[in-house]
């Protein structure tokens, strides 16, 4: 099924796998983007929104060098934000709230624009060293594909566990299985392997939502854009965001259900970002706040879904509804899906040359999440 050997084989089509098979694709090398599901490419798995405060400036970067993430953001952008303007210029962090469903459709249209680049959907479950070289990549169905180099971009979906309360289930994302198979064969070439947590917020029907009784936030008034490219413009509509605020009512009821957090109970015993807590971390870590904003987020043009920006929760899903309701324009929400954490597989960093090629495997190269990062820092 596959006789040819690649130059380079990118396994997992998130952020991190686009840009890497893009790139290697652009460079004139044979290139094959293997990812669980096509239909997911470059998915939004968090917060719809690309750049702020310490990314703006790396999607920018990776725009001058030829990648995809800048254009894409311009074309399926909603609202243009230029973050700490009340700072210096070197403060200054470019952040676009995005269509979510248009991204992951954009991506994916530039990518089978792109020559000597291919694609073939399954799962990857180990790969194959010879001689401490890499040669490729064995799927779940028993295929082997050579490769002269090998890049995994496997996101949080090594081992990947869902937990919300004290309910855990296997997966990488919600609705998606997790990948198997990798993280034990790197464990027995002698890489070090941790696990990483992070979270994500309930996902809510804006129908149900009162935005009268929330601070609206526009976009900029004369919003720019992320590519250098004539490619995009800037903005000509934007869609607002609003706000609102937690109360200690709204952190009693959270507190209601720490005894069965996951947070607290010893079911997670892994790191998570310290810049982007969950909010029963930080009514545990900043007891003397009495409020914590809430940034209500559109997920596109014409979506009614809305991603809480803020409340992001492994609590009981009864928990996070009780408490949700009573935070202002809350009062009759409709929950899509409830907040989650997730535990999954990373392999620590300092295992890298600078190049993120490995020091054990030559031709075998790490980038986005499986290196401990926690968003689009890497990607």
């Amino acid at each position: 099924m596959f006789d040819k050997e690649y130059d380079v084989i990118v396994v997992g089509g998130g952020h991190a796998g686009s840009e890497a098979a893009a790139a290697a694709a652009n460079l004139g090398s044979s290139t094959l983007l293997i990812t669980m599901n096509l239909q997911n490419i470059a998915q939004m798995s968090c917060n719809p929104a690309m750049g702020g405060i310490a990314k703006g400036q790396i999607v920018r970067e990776i725009d001058a060098m030829g990648g995809y993430s800048g254009i894409v953001s311009d074309k399926t952008a909603i609202q243009f934000k230029m973050l700490n303007k009340s700072k210096g210029p070197a403060m200054w962090s470019p952040r676009v709230q995005s269509d979510r469903m248009r991204f992951a459709e954009s991506w994916r249209l530039m990518l089978e624009n792109t020559p000597n680049l291919d694609f073939y959907q399954e799962m990857v479950s180990g790969i194959i060293v010879e001689k401490d070289k890499i040669v490729g990549v064995r799927t779940s169905l028993g295929l082997e594909v050579r490769g002269k180099s090998v890049v995994l971009t496997n996101g949080t979906f090594l081992n990947g566990l869902i937990h919300i309360g004290e309910k855990q289930f296997g997966g990488g994302r919600a609705g998606e299985r997790a990948a198997t198979g990798i993280t034990k064969d790197l464990v027995d070439l002698g890489f070090d392997s941790g696990r990483m947590k992070t979270g994500t917020p309930p996902r809510v029907d804006g129908r149900s939502l009162d935005f009268s009784k929330m601070v609206i936030q526009p976009g900029d008034d004369k919003p720019q854009k992320f590519s250098f490219s004539d490619e995009t413009k800037p903005l000509d509509n934007q869609r607002a965001c609003h706000m609102s605020y937690t109360s200690p009512l709204v952190h009693e009821l959270l507190k209601e259900g720490f005894d069965r957090s996951p947070m607290f109970n010893g079911s997670i015993k892994s790191i998570g970002p310290r810049y982007c807590p969950s909010i029963e971390d930080k009514i545990n870590r900043f007891a003397d706040k009495e409020r914590h904003q809430l940034f209500v987020e559109p997920e596109g043009w014409d979506t009614v879904e809305y991603y809480i920006n803020g409340f992001s929760t492994s609590l009981p899903e009864e928990v996070q509804f009780k408490a949700l309701k009573e935070c202002d324009g809350f009062e009759n929400v409709k929950f899509f899906r409830p907040g989650y954490a997730i535990e999954y597989d990373y392999f620590p960093p300092t295992q890298l040359k600078h190049t993120l090629e490995t020091k054990l495997v030559s031709g075998l190269f790490f980038a986005g999440q499986i290196n401990g990062t926690t968003g689009y820092e890497e990607a």
